[in-house]
């Protein structure tokens, strides 16, 4: 019982930075597909910043919620956007740009969280600044850790993640169609490589890293 009152301590201070770097990071796979040739996303409502539109149950309330709890590494997702590669103009150089852009935006909320945090460390001392600096600092110190955590993970060169995704647009045609048909069972491979810690031992030092110099 003694955990509860920290456990919504912490909700207060993570739930908005998670929500807005899984939907920005979601969203802005869309918005390049549509500069690249593929509307899915917008004729399917996806564009927009309304949570409601993004929120998978599990995913983004369910999951980050128990590891919040269990003091586990942070993680979540959001319903993915669709987006056909067929309609892109060019689908092989458009599919690593449209992957791209999820972990480009988490690493760019990173950066503006940690200019942000700096920027209002200078207010802490000031009126109000125990009441709402200091949690807004906690507040982006979340955020930087969240989007660091999301774009390294998402980076894995493993379908259907982002960067699975990445290295079949670079792939020679033939090796590139092989390698996408391990999509199907990327998600039990990155089930077992999480059971294993495999994938912590891969990404922790990579997120460690470059969360220290953000914050």
């Amino acid at each position: 019982m003694d955990r509860i009152p920290d456990f919504i301590a912490q909700i207060s201070i993570w739930a908005v930075p998670i929500l807005l770097a899984i939907i920005i990071h979601e969203v802005m796979h869309g918005v390049v597909a549509r500069m690249l040739g593929d509307d899915t996303a917008l004729r399917a409502g996806r564009l927009t910043l309304n949570p409601l539109a993004h929120i998978d149950p599990f995913g983004t309330i369910i999951l980050p919620g128990l590891l919040l709890f269990m003091h586990l590494p942070m993680f979540g997702y959001a319903k993915p956007v669709p987006v056909n590669f067929g309609r892109l103009r060019n689908p092989r150089t458009g599919m690593i740009f449209v992957a791209a852009a999820g972990p480009v935006t988490n690493l760019t909320l990173a950066f503006l969280s940690s200019v942000a945090l700096r920027l209002l460390a200078g207010y802490l001392n000031g009126p109000g600044g125990h009441t709402i600096i200091y949690p807004l600092l906690l507040m982006m110190v979340a955020s930087v850790k969240i989007n660091v955590a999301l774009a390294v993970f998402n980076l894995l060169p493993l379908p259907p993640l982002d960067g699975g995704r990445v290295v079949t647009g670079l792939l020679p045609l033939a090796a590139a169609r092989r390698f996408a048909r391990i999509e199907r069972y990327g998600f039990l491979i990155l089930l077992l490589l999480l059971y294993t810690d495999t994938v912590d031992r891969l990404i922790n030092p990579v997120i460690s890293a470059i969360a220290g110099a953000l914050l």
